[in-house]
């Protein structure tokens, strides 16, 4: 039979309808399932070592609104009135006191805090055959060469002391954290001595969000909602890197309720940034009446303005390590809010501290500071005003 063209029409017009009803119901089953998989998570019992200062809160949260039984173990000494009542917490301390760990089992152990093989090595000598796996929080500090920017199989750097399991926290200041890296490289190899394929090591960038008591990103948000005129440094195009806390910490949970094992890097955003998108970003989120006031790097070294302390996020000549290579997690679900919720959230915590925490931040330059460098920069006439 020869079909018309008005037929054709037709029978195309309804192909098309039956084809989009039956995409819309496959969307349908997928949106269910993907909801019925979040409602369906075992529940798992998470010790985590330490809970109680940055990440560890926001992983208590998450880990409980999914169903799952956390304990802490640590010394009661940071934000215990912040605890929720669901959490059971053992008091102790790294440095010998874990006797509160024995006699105990649990499905998984996250390590936050640990910078010295040697608190790994004694946990593990109670928690092994105890725990099913454990996590290690890591740093991307590991790596002996940043300036390329590494993957998860780049080397790592070297601990040149004498002995690393006589180290201490205070011998590690002193030398101004140049063995910061080496020990934890050699606390992720304790972790792996001790839990071989049962053990999940994330290396996070700059950590940044509600809660940090670095400042090392609150800074950007504190002052161009200040206003004004604002020291920016290096090259707008130069690239940064950092994670807000909470979203290291849900997706440490996810990671945890998947069983997943290995070596992650874990810092963002998804797509490369700018220094000058991200100050722009945070300008826009906080309708800030800022400019910008570019200084290459040259001119802040003569200044002595220091890339990551004195202009924090910016990594100066090292900007190799704002490279590092993230598509594992990426591929295992690493997502990020927006940095305007960031810069929001961060700016919301730091105005709620109490006025003498205000009164000092911890990163970048003073007001005083940062008003001379503007002014040696104006008389030089090397900048690049943005608005």
């Amino acid at each position: 039979m020869t079909q018309t063209l008005a037929d054709m029409i037709a029978t195309r017009r309804h192909f098309i309808k039956v084809s989009a009803t039956a995409a819309g119901a496959l969307g349908l089953a997928v949106k269910w399932n993907n909801l019925f998989a979040e409602n369906t998570v075992k529940p798992l019992r998470i010790l985590i070592l330490g809970g109680t200062g940055f990440t560890g809160p926001f992983q208590i949260k998450y880990a409980l609104s999914r169903g799952h039984k956390v304990t802490v173990f640590n010394r009661g000494k940071t934000h215990p009135s912040e605890l929720p009542k669901e959490v059971e917490q053992l008091i102790g301390d790294r440095n010998g006191q874990l006797e509160a760990l024995k006699g105990k089992q649990w499905d998984v152990c996250i390590d936050n805090p640990t910078t010295l093989p040697a608190w790994v090595r004694d946990a593990a000598q109670i928690l092994k055959g105890k725990v099913g796996r454990y996590v290690f929080i890591s740093t991307i500090s590991v790596y002996a060469d940043t300036s390329t920017g590494p993957d998860e199989n780049a080397p790592l750097a070297k601990y040149e002391g004498a002995d690393p399991f006589k180290e201490t926290l205070e011998a590690m200041k002193a030398s101004g954290y140049k063995t910061y890296g080496p020990l934890k490289a050699l606390s992720e190899q304790e972790t792996q001595k001790w839990f071989p394929d049962k053990s999940l090591i994330i290396r996070p960038g700059l950590i940044v969000g509600p809660r940090d008591e670095t400042d090392r990103f609150t800074y950007w948000p504190v002052r161009i909602d200040r206003g004004g005129e604002v020291l920016a440094p290096g090259n707008p195009s130069d690239p940064v890197q950092f994670i807000d806390g909470r979203d290291l910490a849900e997706w440490t949970i996810r990671m945890v309720e998947k069983g997943e094992t290995g070596i992650y890097n874990a810092t963002g955003p998804a797509k490369e940034l700018g220094i000058g998108g991200m100050l722009d970003g945070i300008k826009g989120a906080l309708n800030s009446n800022a400019t910008f006031a570019w200084a290459d790097g040259e001119f802040l070294k003569q200044q002595k303005v220091e890339a990551w302390s004195d202009m924090p996020v910016w990594a100066g000549d090292e900007l190799g390590m704002s490279h590092t290579n993230i598509s594992r997690a990426l591929a295992e679900g690493l997502t990020f809010r927006s940095l305007a919720d960031t810069a929001r959230d961060s700016l919301a915590w730091f105005n709620a501290q109490k006025s003498e925490r205000q009164a000092k931040l911890r990163a970048g330059l003073t007001p005083e500071r940062e008003a001379e460098v503007l002014a040696a920069l104006h008389k030089q006439g090397g900048m690049t005003k943005r608005e």
